[in-house]
């Protein structure tokens, strides 16, 4: 099973700095920050039965994912498609609103979560393939699988942060990062998808 600082291992983030004109350290900081908020909004959406069957369905056609990413093979009319699915109308206030932070500075959001959606697809598609191996047999469902990747690799996948980052987006309510492998980060989203639980 792999966490969101496997992400960072999957993808060339000096071609990525370079191609957004910064230095790695702030590539690194806006694909967590990018993928923490993607998958985020997945398990918003996965929090209905509906929205659960959606994402099960998609992760279908990203399947076969390997360990390592080329960027500049990865489908951002594909990846454009994923985030209208999961923001709806606010995809263009989430992206604009992570654009505006200051320690990703130089990173267009517009351009970097497009490429990060079909792969974030395919690390779930993988994990819940191998949760169904390991005898979950997919029981546990799809929320499980994505707070696995949103709480997996250890202690430093850096979540704090990007729930301070996710509640600039959304306005405040920032006061419940550690409940559970999601932290505080579903109840943020709450705002952006029409009121909290």
């Amino acid at each position: 099973m792999t966490g969101l600082s496997d992400i960072l291992k999957m993808l060339p983030i000096d071609d990525i700095a370079k191609q957004f004109g910064v230095d790695s350290a702030v590539a690194s900081q806006a694909v967590e920050e990018g993928s923490a908020t993607i998958l985020s909004g997945l398990a918003k959406n996965a929090q209905t039965s509906e929205g659960a069957s959606a994402i099960e369905k998609a992760l279908g056609k990203h399947s076969g994912q390997g360990d390592t990413v080329d960027v500049k093979s990865v489908d951002a009319v594909d990846g454009g498609k994923i985030l209208n699915h999961i923001f709806g109308d606010k995809k263009e206030t989430v992206e604009k609103e992570l654009t505006k932070s200051d320690k990703t500075a130089g990173i267009d959001f517009g351009q970097l979560l497009p490429m990060l959606a079909p792969i974030i697809m395919g690390m779930l598609s993988k994990n819940k393939t191998q949760s169904a191996e390991a005898g979950g047999g997919g029981g546990g469902g799809i929320m499980d699988v994505i707070g696995g990747l949103l709480g997996g690799g250890g202690s430093n996948a850096g979540t704090g942060g990007i729930g301070d980052l996710l509640s600039g987006v959304l306005g405040g309510g920032d006061d419940k990062k550690d409940g559970g492998p999601l932290g505080g980060i579903t109840d943020l989203l709450g705002g952006l998808f029409g009121g909290k639980k």
